[in-house]
């Protein structure tokens, strides 16, 4: 795999390097399922090579004719019976993953889990810690060995939110919420983008994850509901417009005037709102 993920320019396979318990059962999924594919693969090249080399045409048998032969009950089992079990062998696992990953992981579910809304517009991020009072566009702190629960939603294009080491995706739509829990297991700056094409900006809607102790999280809290401005309705509405930006903060959020999840067209009057022939980026 090492050698594949070298000469396709994968260099870098975050997916199989987890930070957090949702990314490590994703990465043991992903595991299980190579290696029982490459098991069935292995054993139809093996008897694929067996067959062509014991029932190969040679000179001591070049006038036999085989039987006419119809029908074998124990064959139409084998290959009945076998694909079931492949089927099984690889839904099973992938359901329990799935449901497994609808709730908070195992180890920290007695912690109440810190809620992030993550509100993705063409093409930024913006995300909002309610209880805190906090905005940021682009980035994200959050506290290690907490789960975190992001409801998602979208102020325009469908998109879906990944961070590879901590877990994802799941899909962002305007008009309603979508939830997912991720968890980072030590501090670190992790990498997230926009799964979903949405563009022509899509490339570059990324943002950082920046995983801390509990104590450097709440004292980048206090630090920010001190410092950082305002958000007003004019700032926000600006951040609707198409186009990139860089990251922001604020000590307010944008929820006291719109829930994307219930106002889709909030940004589409926005933006028939301000001059079209200004839509440049916050």
């Amino acid at each position: 795999m090492t050698t594949i993920a070298f000469l396709t320019g994968c260099s870098e396979l975050a997916v199989l390097d987890p930070k957090g318990p949702v990314a490590l059962q994703q990465k043991d999924l992903i595991m299980w399922s190579i290696g029982f594919m490459l098991f069935i693969v292995t054993v139809v090249f093996v008897l694929f090579t067996l067959f062509i080399v014991r029932y190969r045409e040679r000179p001591e048998n070049e006038d036999y004719e085989p039987p006419q032969d119809e029908g074998n009950k124990l064959l139409e089992v084998i290959w009945t019976v076998v694909p079931v079990l492949i089927v099984i062998a690889l839904s099973v696992p992938t359901v329990k993953t799935i449901y497994a990953l609808e709730e908070p992981p195992k180890a920290t579910s007695h912690k109440d889990p810190l809620v992030i809304h993550a509100t993705s517009v063409d093409w930024k991020w913006i995300f909002t810690y309610p209880e805190q009072e906090i905005e940021t566009v682009n980035y994200l702190h959050i506290p290690e060995d907490r789960p975190i629960l992001f409801k998602l939603t979208s102020a325009d294009s469908m998109a879906a939110l990944w961070i590879p080491r901590l877990g994802g995706q799941e899909y962002n739509m305007a008009g309603m919420e979508t939830e997912i829990y991720l968890q980072a297991d030590e501090p670190g700056t992790y990498k997230g983008r926009n799964a979903n094409f949405t563009g022509e900006g899509f490339a570059e809607q990324k943002f950082t994850v920046t995983a801390q102790t509990k104590e450097e999280f709440e004292q980048w809290v206090e630090e920010t509901q001190a410092s950082a401005p305002k958000l007003t309705k004019e700032k926000y509405d600006r951040l609707m417009l198409k186009g990139h930006t860089g990251k922001h903060t604020f000590s307010s959020t944008h929820l006291e005037w719109v829930d994307h999840a219930k106002q889709p067209d909030y940004a589409i009057k926005v933006r028939e709102k301000l001059n079209p022939d200004h839509d440049e980026p916050f």
